[in-house]
């Protein structure tokens, strides 16, 4: 009796895990559900593995970045945000997404990777900046003005702190843009998030976007679009099929729209395909000049 109320028991208890493994081998294969494009470490798997480096970032030019104010629409986790202000030296950048959960990570992965450039540069920072006031006793005269690089400390102003430059802030950018018109930019990025727009607002939330873009960009300013194709657009129009159904300006009408009737000057084909991305994300990236 003993013995068989053994067996019930461990019989039980391996239904219990089977029911428990079962549930959590269901949670793993549910599908995450973004209806705003908003996945988690959505640009991860855009990359290869034999990619260092968003391929994108060979068809960015420095001059649409360095010293200007920049401002990423649809920033995700941040990292390429985070990039763009590194390679190309923005004044500052800033990165909106309309995912809370997002811009959550984007702060992680912007204090972690000054937190890791700080360890690592922080002996060569200091080493430098012996070297260099060694070198003004040296060399320097009573005539001899110091550097104007150079503060008292020796060290160098123009190597900013990537938080001084770098900041995100969770935006519904199509219904309500707090700075709007406060605050103008001298580049806007847009990559990979006008399908989101278009199926969640429809046409006339997209022509809405553009024209606020066109609105908070100085004279002179650039927009960087990557448009997702039109067939891209059927695998997510369950998440709202009532738009999907009623779009009229399908992607390859965008260039014609920004240029006719939102008003930017010039278009450029920066590249008809990127090499190097994965899961067919070769897109065409377009730079607008206001």
């Amino acid at each position: 009796m003993a013995e068989s109320t053994e067996n019930s028991a461990n019989k039980t208890s391996a239904n219990v895990d089977n029911a428990n493994n079962g549930t959590i081998k269901g949670k793993r294969k549910r599908k995450e559900v973004a209806p705003f494009g908003n996945y988690r470490n959505y640009y991860g798997y855009r990359v290869g593995n034999d990619v260092e480096e968003d391929p994108r970032f060979r068809v960015l030019k420095k001059d649409w970045f360095e010293g200007k104010d920049c401002l990423d629409i649809g920033c995700n986790s941040g990292l390429i945000t985070i990039n763009i202000a590194k390679k190309f030296n923005c004044r500052t950048i800033l990165g909106i997404d309309i995912d809370n959960d997002r811009i959550n990570d984007a702060w992680w992965h912007l204090k972690k990777i000054v937190k890791k450039e700080k360890t690592r540069n922080g002996d060569i920072v200091a080493s430098k900046s012996k070297v260099v006031r060694r070198l003004n006793e040296l060399e320097c005269s009573e005539a001899c003005s110091i550097s104007p690089k150079n503060d008292e400390n020796g060290a160098f102003s123009d190597e900013r702190d990537l938080l001084d430059v770098v900041s995100f802030r969770s935006e519904n950018f199509v219904t309500s843009w707090r700075s709007l018109p406060l605050k103008h930019y001298d580049t806007i990025v847009c990559l990979s998030v006008t399908k989101w727009i278009h199926l969640n607002w429809g046409d006339k939330g997209l022509i809405s976007f553009f024209a606020k873009i066109w609105r908070l960009l100085h004279p002179g300013g650039i927009f960087v679009l990557e448009p997702q194709p039109w067939e891209s657009y059927y695998k997510n129009r369950l998440t709202t099929e009532r738009n999907y159904n009623y779009i009229v300006y399908k992607p390859e009408l965008f260039q014609e729209i920004l240029t006719d009737k939102i008003g930017f000057r010039t278009v450029e084909h920066a590249t008809s395909s990127v090499s190097g991305a994965t899961m067919g994300f070769n897109r065409p990236v377009l730079v607008f000049r206001k």
